[in-house]
């Protein structure tokens, strides 16, 4: 019997134990562009792991971890190359649970397939899902024990892989081989990854398979939401910070993903061409990417979109990036009619280390975009990100929100410490921003 119906049944079968279940996204981090295009924090040096950019990962082993944000005995992960230019094959994909550093639990690294085969080849351009895959240790812990761990995703690059697709900022620690180097995958021990990176290569979304009623949020944004100044391997970024205080409420049945891109805007690039050739460090623009960044992934119900303070720094006005908004909204709306859509405010950058963003100017337009967003009925409701974190007698972001959690640096005011995307998490109503349950 042919391996995708033995495969099919097997998975409609434990449906049927489990009650009706869906492919749900648990973790997400989009692709913003080719390595090194882009604005990595508290990055290694690579001179070592990857000598030339364009030549990227030479017979090489990855091990990334990544942290559902709920979870399940099924997970799949999608590959991507889409800002490639040569084939990449992929070979001896496993995933474990994370032990401590770049070692895997024993007896919990399962290996991946496609198709039923042991190994993946992608052409420029392309994403593709793994075949399901069972993860054994979850019937003995569930996800109340596995909460806030991380999964151990394993590959091996046959062969050169030529620009590598990747998400520069992980706010957390991946472990790389040397070049030239036998598959270590299955090795459940790190003596293989002697190297680390602070970024995510070639994956860009986990799915569990989850509850139909499952809940999944998308957290779209730039920098504010892939956490610049949080803490390194904190996983206090708002979105996180969100996640843990959901737990109480909703357990195992909401999951909020993280779409952020550092440097990201919602109108340039215009015309990012998804090629190495021209790199654009801070990704498609959001019209662009909202495809394969929200609208693929499985089991969206909701969005909460911050962004915008990138537009005003490079000179747009607040009226040409509310237009942009609303071109994105009606895509996502045109695309799925049932989705949430939420905007929040755009947080004070007054007084900014870097002048063009603590400008009078760029203020002036933040605030006349901050009244769009609060009046405009395109949205189903808005999060006051900027009420929640400013200081009402100077208009500057309150004090206690700028020191940088990374560096020890006294902060840009751009962008909050940990305490501050903290405070930004407890300004999101999940109760309005889900559908009624």
């Amino acid at each position: 019997m042919p391996y995708r119906v033995l495969l099919s049944i097997a998975l409609t079968l434990w449906c049927g134990l489990a009650g009706a279940s869906e492919w749900k996204t648990a973790w997400t981090a989009s692709a913003q562009g080719p390595y090194p295009s882009g604005y990595p924090i508290a990055h290694p040096g690579l001179r070592v792991a990857f000598p030339d950019p364009q030549a990227g990962a030479v017979t090489q082993a990855f091990r990334m971890m990544v942290r559902p944000d709920i979870w399940s005995a099924r997970a799949r992960v999608r590959f991507t190359n889409v800002f490639g230019t040569e084939p990449v094959t992929f070979a001896q994909v496993y995933m474990g649970l994370q032990q401590g550093g770049g070692a895997v639990v024993p007896m919990t690294n399962q290996q991946m397939l496609f198709d039923g085969e042991e190994s993946l080849t992608l052409e420029p351009g392309e994403s593709r899902w793994s075949d399901p895959v069972f993860l054994p240790f979850f019937a003995k812990l569930g996800p109340r024990f596995l909460y806030g761990r991380k999964l151990a995703v394993s590959f091996h690059v046959a062969g050169q892989s030529g620009p590598m697709t990747w998400h520069a900022q992980a706010n957390g620690t991946n472990f790389l081989s040397a070049q030239n180097v036998d598959a270590v995958s299955a090795d459940e021990s790190e003596r293989g990854y002697p190297f680390s990176t602070a970024s995510w290569y070639f994956i860009d979304a986990v799915d569990m398979l989850a509850a139909s009623s499952t809940d999944v949020i998308v957290c779209l944004g730039d920098s504010l939401t892939d956490g610049l100044m949080s803490t390194l391997n904190g996983d206090d970024r708002w979105p996180d910070a969100l996640s843990r205080l959901a737990r109480a409420k909703y357990g195992n049945t909401l999951s909020i993903v993280n779409a952020g891109i550092s440097g990201n805007q919602i109108l340039n690039p215009p015309n990012y061409t998804y090629s190495a050739k021209h790199p654009v460090g801070a990704g498609p623009f959001a019209e662009q990417r909202v495809e394969r960044d929200v609208l693929s992934l499985s089991g969206v119900t909701a969005v909460i979109w911050l962004e915008g303070i990138n537009d005003l720094h490079h000179g747009h006005s607040a009226e040409r990036v509310a237009a942009g908004m609303e071109n994105v909204v009606r895509q996502m709306r045109e695309a799925q009619p049932a989705l949430r859509i939420f905007a929040g405010t755009i947080i004070s950058t007054k007084g900014a280390v870097v002048s063009q963003y603590g400008s009078d100017t760029v203020n002036r337009e933040r605030l006349a975009l901050n009244e769009f967003i609060r009046t405009s009925d395109i949205f189903d409701g808005v999060v006051d990100f900027d009420a929640a974190l400013v200081d009402a007698e100077t208009g500057m972001m309150r004090d206690i929100y700028v020191p940088d959690s990374v560096y020890g640096s006294a902060g840009d005011r751009i962008h909050p410490n940990r305490a501050g995307y903290g405070r930004m998490a407890t300004a999101v109503r999940l109760d309005a921003v889900l559908p009624k349950r």
